[in-house]
């Protein structure tokens, strides 16, 4: 009879205990599923675009064509939300910002997947030659990355240094994979130039917004 009386105490103990365990879990689960996800703002999705650019060009995972492929991109990008905002007051529509979003999100797979591929910058370059292209591309990658460089402004220098790597892959196949006297004086002098752009550029008083 003792043994019965102790086996009704524990149900009932049991019965007070698993609603208020199930109750706990309700509401931990509804709290977790009322939890709005974290909303960027078009603002803040273009820097992080422009970070993880930087970062690319900087570590060598992207090449100056690609770099200039994604940055003209994000220009015109920039273009069609200024056009937006000239035609409501200065403000984005919740389409225009649909469309914005929508184009970012292919922007960003492009991104990741020109990073992740078979091409990418020589990090160790020999020549005199490599060793400028090299430290050009760290340049512009700081320039991104701290937002000294506006999309369209990285763009245009990578376009320049792009057409200077072509112009030496060139001359390289064309010699046995080496460069003329003539043709690194050549590549120099265009270098010095890519150099004082990069520098006006990122001087100037146009920044990333």
């Amino acid at each position: 009879m003792k043994e019965f009386r102790n086996f009704l105490m524990m149900a009932a103990a049991a019965a007070i205990c698993i609603p208020a365990v199930l109750a706990q879990d309700a509401t931990t689960t509804t709290a977790s599923t009322t939890t709005p996800a974290p909303k960027y703002t078009i603002q803040q999705r273009k820097n992080n675009q422009q970070q993880r650019i930087g970062n690319g060009v900087e570590n060598g995972s992207l090449t100056a064509g690609e770099t200039h492929n994604l940055e003209k991109q994000e220009s015109n990008l920039n273009k069609e939300e200024h056009t937006m905002r000239a035609e409501d007051n200065g403000k984005l529509t919740t389409a225009d910002r649909k469309a914005l979003n929508q184009q970012q999100n292919h922007l960003s797979n492009e991104i990741y997947n020109d990073k992740h591929n078979a091409t990418h910058q020589n990090l160790n370059p020999q020549s005199e030659v490599g060793q400028r292209q090299r430290n050009q591309q760290e340049r512009i990658g700081q320039g991104i990355k701290s937002g000294q460089l506006t999309a369209g402004e990285a763009s245009h220098l990578e376009n320049r240094e792009a057409g200077v790597n072509h112009e030496i892959a060139t001359d390289r196949a064309a010699n046995g994979g080496k460069l003329t006297a003539g043709e690194k004086a050549k590549v120099n002098k265009q270098e010095n130039a890519n150099s004082r752009a990069i520098y006006n550029k990122k001087h100037n008083t146009r920044h990333r917004g």
